[in-house]
């Protein structure tokens, strides 16, 4: 990438959303942004890759903003003010996750389901993110975050927050069997805050590393195959819509299958005595509201959790996605932007 002047930062955007293998992103300079009012300017540390990011540039995800800086997990430190920002100081660290902004309006936020407004807003998908140097948040949408390990706490701020989501969606007993298709970066973290709450977890996954990782952080099996027993709860993180059906199967009666991605292909037809009668659940995933990230990383600052990573520098963002589309990442890709 080239010399940065002064007043600019490095970036990577995505010029057209579609392209699919090759180079997926470009290296660009962009002006320094300037904090409006109620906003930060952070300045970016490190910056998770997810697999959301992967469906923005591949088109699968229709394009709000273009060209548009994609990430969404971004741990920084506040390198200015907006007007009107009075709960945050310069140079305190601060995370940007993948919700933006919501109206505070409508009936969904007025019930406490800010996720599902009608007129939400998401980071890297309707304004630039986190494969720059510089990204601007509103400050109500910001977390405060301690000092640890920034590549350890960028995917915290999506994968572990989405997880944590698609766990509670999936309605897991104490000391329940829970099930989890594929074991990337979200779901090795979901798997950990449902072991620390006595669960027995399950994991099916194709690949073999992400097997040995599975069994590694206390699963009790992980294969390409079946559950070993049945089910109480599963989670579906792999974008795979044919995975559904074994999923469902493998509930027992009364059984909830949450689906966690904001994209999936198509799911195949159900027959309705094999895969949904015995009272079982299929439920959707939307996003997150800040009190899951509240909720989320305050457990995360009281468990210890294992966050899995693979750091690539700025320099290799396109290099990162091209891994994460090939399964050549093992827990969380994360751009190191600045030390």
């Amino acid at each position: 990438m080239a010399i940065v002047l002064p007043g600019y930062m490095r970036a990577w955007e995505v010029a057209r959303p579609g392209g699919r293998g090759g180079q997926r992103l470009r290296p660009v300079e962009r002006p320094i942004p300037e904090p409006g009012p109620g906003e930060l300017l952070v300045k970016v540390i490190a910056t998770a890759v997810c697999r959301t990011d992967l469906h923005i540039v591949e088109g699968d995800l229709e394009a709000h903003l273009s060209p548009v800086i994609p990430g969404h997990e971004v741990v920084g430190e506040v390198a200015a003010l907006g007007e009107g920002v009075t709960q945050w100081a310069a140079g305190q660290r601060a995370g940007i996750a993948w919700l933006r902004a919501t109206c505070g309006q409508c009936v969904y936020c007025a019930r406490g389901d800010e996720n599902l407004c009608p007129r939400s807003q998401y980071t890297g998908w309707h304004a630039d993110g986190g494969y720059a140097e510089f990204a601007v948040v509103r400050a109500d949408y910001a977390y405060p975050l301690p000092e640890k390990p920034p590549e350890k706490l960028a995917p915290l701020l999506c994968a572990g927050i989405i997880g944590y989501r698609a766990l509670r969606r999936a309605n897991l007993p104490e000391g329940g069997r829970l099930g989890i298709w594929g074991f990337g970066a979200s779901a090795h973290l979901a798997a950990q805050v449902a072991l620390r709450q006595g669960a027995k977890v399950h994991v099916v996954t194709r690949t073999v590393a992400a097997q040995e990782l599975a069994l590694s952080l206390g699963a009790a099996s992980a294969s390409s195959g079946h559950p070993p027993e049945p089910l109480d709860s599963a989670i579906l993180f792999a974008p795979v819509g044919e995975l559904v059906l074994p999923a469902l199967e493998a509930l027992d009666r009364g059984g909830t299958l949450a689906v966690a991605g904001i994209h999936l292909t198509d799911i195949p037809p159900l027959r309705y005595e094999r895969h949904l009668f015995q009272e079982r659940n299929l439920r959707s995933v939307t996003a997150n509201t800040r009190q899951d990230g509240r909720e989320f990383l305050a457990f995360a600052a009281s468990h210890e959790l294992t966050v899995e990573v693979t750091p690539y520098p700025l320099d290799k963002a396109d290099e990162a996605l091209t891994d994460l589309a090939n399964d050549r990442v093992r827990g969380a890709a994360v751009l190191m932007v600045a030390t």
